[in-house]
């Protein structure tokens, strides 16, 4: 059976993972150092963590459910535990975009990140419109990357991410200098700023005068039906007005050249702020 030591198992990432490597065909051995979350682990999931060097004793994969933060140090600290051929699984392009795993050319790297569920999808059951963030009932789709090793273990990293992210429609394949381009570069710089500046706006609407409950409303069914077209999720087109509106809008809310965010040094520093 192959061998799995899942580190950072008792957090919020680890506990989403393990539960959906439960039952799954590996051994896994799972690693927490803080009690809260080894309680949670016992609590939630029933399982015992073990200590590090247990659970690193022959494992085929290491997978770092750790912050981004995180990365380097744990990696560092095991790299020479691992045998030649250990698959280590990174959850984020960040760390390995900016070079912060250890230079060890017999250890295959994967990186895997969730798309997350997407805002136009067929779910019916409750509990999958009520999972946001995916993992749990709702399904999405994922991007993955092997940054080194042979390419035989894509096929075995590529089965791992779609576990843990179960449940999975698609899976891309991607380079890790992609995945930095579509985070922090296209999901949170872009699309996570862009939302927060629409927040402000309804809260502009609502200082204004407009009631809180009828501003998000109107913003929350506008985003559903002008993304749906934006996105050719339907066919169709926006009206003259709303041509105009966009004419005379995007430049008063971007700058010319807001397209540098994807440029390599951007993305770069990007990355680094956050690592």
């Amino acid at each position: 059976m192959t061998s799995i030591a899942l580190l950072g198992a008792g957090g919020k990432m680890g506990c989403r993972l393990a539960k959906n490597l439960k039952g799954a065909r590996f051994d896994v051995r799972h690693v927490e150092v803080s009690e809260i979350g080894k309680a949670r682990l016992a609590k939630e999931l029933g399982l015992e963590a073990v200590s590090l060097d247990t659970a690193l004793d022959g494992a085929e994969i290491v997978i770092l459910a750790v912050p981004d933060t995180a990365i380097g140090k744990v990696a560092t600290g095991i790299v020479d535990r691992l045998k030649p051929g250990t698959m280590l699984v990174v959850l984020d392009a960040a760390a390995p975009f900016a070079g912060h795993l250890p230079q060890r050319g017999d250890l295959t790297y994967f990186v895997t990140h969730p798309c997350h569920p997407p805002i136009f999808n067929d779910e019916t059951e409750l509990a999958a419109r009520k999972d946001h963030f995916g993992g749990i009932a709702a399904k999405q789709h994922i991007v993955s990357a092997l940054m080194q090793g042979p390419e035989a273990d894509y096929a075995k990293g590529e089965e791992i991410a779609k576990l843990i992210w179960a449940p999975v429609m698609r899976s891309h394949r991607v380079t890790v200098e992609q995945m930095a381009l579509l985070e922090p570069g296209l999901s949170e710089t872009v699309c996570a700023s862009l939302l927060v500046v629409m927040r402000e706006a309804m809260d502009e609407c609502v200082a204004r005068g407009v009631p809180k409950e009828a501003a998000r409303d109107f913003l929350l069914g506008h985003m559903n039906v002008l993304g749906a077209v934006i996105f050719e999720e339907v066919e169709g087109v926006f009206s003259d007005a709303c041509n105009k509106a966009i004419e005379f809008g995007k430049p008063m809310l971007m700058r010319d050249d807001w397209k540098r965010v994807f440029e390599p040094q951007e993305i770069a520093d990007s990355i680094r702020r956050i690592t």
